[in-house]
């Protein structure tokens, strides 16, 4: 099969799929031999496996990744998986191409040799050394030729994470965040940099990134940092916060990061720093545990997010915007209404009522179930005069969207809900409704 597909493909092919213009001779033909027996284009980095067949390592590398265990051309298992690099093909094809430059073929460059896990090993001993003895200078040598052997290629990479480097990066962040001296930051910066790629990160790993020490110097580079080094902190509390309920509490015990992650909404760099910050924010309005301290301390948070101005931000923001946007600021404004200033903010403003029923079927199930807890918040505690808010909600087709969630199904809680809040409706209906039919054209019922 493998033979076939090489003679069909000499038959069409020239070197980059490409027959060359005036070239009516076999001059400029890929040799057979030169090709890769998956790819059968030109091989650029010819290894051998154990059965003794070469290929280009970027194809059988592929063909390793999907978790075949066999060579692909004679199909027997592979007792080693261990890519020994043809330099004689290598050089072979090189001086071919060099014969054949009259017909536009350029000679290959000779490719770099990927990291071994010896060498990986070697590099994150030496980090964790210089993390031991505060040697800075040494750390972030070494902490760059990760950074640059990592650019090389996509195995480098797994190579790396394969070998423990988070542990090792996240242990030598924290030591040097110890120490609190500005003069670290660039080394930290770029070390923070490696972990984003190498997410998620395990549990030692997570620990060293969410001690006081770490988180404070995350706060620098959150304030004081470049755009790059911005993102990548936010990134990294987002994985902090997701994985454990701790480093909530910690974080929110910090001065200043409500304030720094709020200045991130308001002045994104981009729609993943954007989405990470209101995910990170997410977390620290969610309801806490049964514990009054943190029942205590989780309001005090909603209310200082309130103070920033963060409800008026999310509302103007889901006026227009994009599905993943809208479900986390649906989210975020869903634990910022379990407190009574960010309800009260919610009432103040215009577009609370219009976006929220608008948002229902328009965006996702999830943003759906967001939007109807959000309304049956604001309609059950209002306190205003009489029916004010409720009336709002039924002249922006409130209650018509309700009934018809009910209809076609939700989950358990939003259904409790939804019911609850038809009811509170259902006394103000004489009062005035209004319904944009327009938003139910789209919409398939199960029956």
């Amino acid at each position: 099969m493998i033979s076939f597909r090489i003679r069909k493909a000499s038959r069409r092919d020239l070197i980059g799929g490409k027959k060359l213009a005036g070239n009516t001779n076999k001059e400029g033909m890929i040799p057979t031999h030169f090709r890769c027996p998956i790819s059968l284009d030109l091989m650029k980095d010819p290894v051998t496996l154990c059965t003794g067949i070469t290929y280009d390592r970027q194809s059988i590398d592929t063909w390793l990744d999907a978790g075949n265990h066999t060579c692909p051309v004679t199909n027997q298992p592979l007792k080693s998986l261990e890519q020994i690099p043809n330099h004689t093909i290598r050089r072979m094809i090189q001086d071919w191409c060099v014969e054949n430059s009259s017909y536009g073929i350029e000679r290959i460059p000779t490719p770099r040799i990927p990291v071994t896990s010896a060498k990986v090993s070697e590099i994150l001993l030496g980090i964790s050394a210089a993390a031991r003895r505060r040697d800075y200078t040494t750390c972030r040598e070494l902490v760059k030729k990760i950074n640059n052997l990592s650019k090389e290629s996509e195995r480098n990479k797994r190579c790396f994470i394969a070998n423990g480097s988070n542990r090792v990066l996240s242990a030598a962040f924290d030591a040097f965040a110890t120490v609190s001296s500005e003069n670290y930051a660039v080394g930290l910066e770029e070390i923070l940099s490696i972990l984003t790629w190498m997410l998620p990160l395990d549990v030692e790993s997570r620990l060293y990134l969410g001690s006081d020490a770490s988180l404070r110097f995350m706060l620098w580079i959150l304030t004081s940092g470049n755009l790059t080094g911005r993102r990548n902190a936010v990134l990294a509390l987002k994985e902090l916060v997701t994985s454990d309920r701790r480093h909530v509490d910690t974080l929110v015990e910090i001065n200043g990061f409500i304030e720094a992650l709020v200045k991130i909404i308001k002045e994104p760099i981009c729609p993943t720093t954007t989405k990470a910050s209101m995910v990170t924010i997410f977390y620290m309005v969610s309801s806490p545990g049964s514990s009054s301290t943190s029942y205590t301390s989780n309001q005090k948070t909603r209310t200082r997010f309130v103070e920033l101005g963060l409800v008026s931000l999310l509302l103007e923001m889901l006026v227009d915007s994009e599905k993943s946007i809208s479900e986390k600021a649906l989210g975020v404004l869903d634990g910022i209404c379990s407190c009574e200033e960010g309800r009260e903010k919610a009432y103040s403003n215009a577009l609370t009522m219009p976006v929220l029923v608008k948002k229902i079927f328009r965006v996702s199930e999830l943003a759906t179930e967001f939007a109807i807890s959000i309304l049956w918040k604001l309609c059950k505690n209002y306190k205003g005069e009489e029916g004010g808010i409720l009336v709002e909600a039924l002249q922006v087709g409130a209650f018509q969207k309700v009934l018809l969630l009910l209809q076609v199904g939700c989950g358990d809680r939003t259904k409790e809900k939804a019911t609850d809040l038809l009811k509170l409706l259902n006394n103000y209906r004489g009062r005035g409704e209004c319904i944009e039919s327009m938003d139910f054209k789209q919409l398939k019922r199960p029956f």
